[in-house]
């Protein structure tokens, strides 16, 4: 089947949906010879793992339609133009959205939804750390995160160290963390959290980085400024800024090779000696999956108050 563009269509079945997918076989990593067709094929067999941590959050899309080597774009206006099956909301812009009241985000509440996405060449999937609620609104964040990012030459090795501190400090205040790579240069740090103020994630991520960056201040950053991040670890509290979005777990990166932003156990970042150590790509991630499950597993249950007295510095 051919559309009126040119493009090769085909209609795959996708649980109780069929849709056409286009393009299979354009090379979007060219580097391994990855095809659409392979992206595709990596998001229907991740999909169901990935989609809880997807699920009722609206998704910004970082778009390659000629591949990671060609331009690329951010989407979020993207349910204009889904089909009238994939969920979404209209939610106010945020102030880097130019000339727009509010936008139409999709939201990824099935398999078929997330297919369909990989079928846009939207190889990185970017969520917030909030829900929308049942009128399509925006609840108070349920994850705290911690995205931490080395400065040249550090590496994520010294994203681990850094990693073992933020936790030591956050079970001192009885708050479970999971960590996963970036599948870029970095990591994150998660935590389930019950808020009913949307600023108090922040509030308390930010009173931990300094804290640390005051404590270890040959390792840690806690403000942006590049002047200060070459060898250290920043720690960006500021991902919890209700209108920022960090990757979601088990996205794809637009990398030379397919890496993935994969969860990992405290053993193994207790053990990392290099950076090729936590370097996942998609094959990685889907045996992983086989052998260990969903390493995130119990991050979006085990939901614990955020103290008030760090919160509140």
């Amino acid at each position: 089947m051919q559309d009126m563009s040119g493009q090769q269509k085909v209609r795959v079945r996708v649980g109780e949906r069929t849709l056409a997918v286009t393009n299979l076989q354009k090379i979007l990593y060219p580097e391994i010879g990855w095809s659409k067709a392979d992206v595709i094929d990596y998001y229907a067999t991740v999909g169901p793992t990935m989609l809880p941590y997807v699920k009722g959050r609206p998704v910004t899309f970082k778009r390659y339609p000629d591949g990671v080597e060609g331009p690329s774009f951010f989407e979020k206006n993207t349910a204009r133009n889904a089909p009238d099956w994939v969920a979404h909301a209209v939610l106010p812009a945020t102030r880097s959205t130019k000339d727009r009241i509010e936008l139409d985000y999709a939201i990824l509440d099935d398999l078929p939804s997330i297919v369909w996405a990989a079928n846009l060449a939207a190889l990185e999937f970017h969520v917030p750390q909030w829900r929308v609620g049942a009128k399509k609104q925006p609840l108070a964040p349920d994850l705290l995160v911690f995205d931490l990012d080395p400065g040249p030459p550090a590496t994520i090795v010294e994203c681990t160290r850094v990693a073992l501190l933020v936790r030591e400090v956050l079970a001192e205040d009885r708050l479970i963390a999971y960590a996963k790579t970036s599948g870029s240069k970095g990591m994150q740090l998660y935590v389930g959290v019950r808020v009913r103020d949307p600023d108090r994630t922040s509030g308390y991520a930010r009173a931990l980085a300094e804290r640390l960056a005051a404590e270890h201040p040959d390792l840690i950053v806690s403000r942006m400024a590049k002047e200060l991040r070459p060898g250290k670890v920043f720690i960006d509290w500021s991902q919890n800024n209700p209108a920022k979005t960090t990757v979601a777990p088990y996205s794809l990166r637009a990398r030379p090779e397919p890496t993935v932003s994969t969860p990992i156990s405290w053993d193994e970042v207790e053990g990392c000696g290099s950076a090729g150590d936590l370097r996942f790509l998609a094959s990685d991630v889907l045996a992983r999956i086989e052998r260990y499950g969903d390493l995130f597993d119990g991050l979006l249950t085990k939901k614990s108050a955020v103290p008030q007295l760090l919160a509140d510095q």
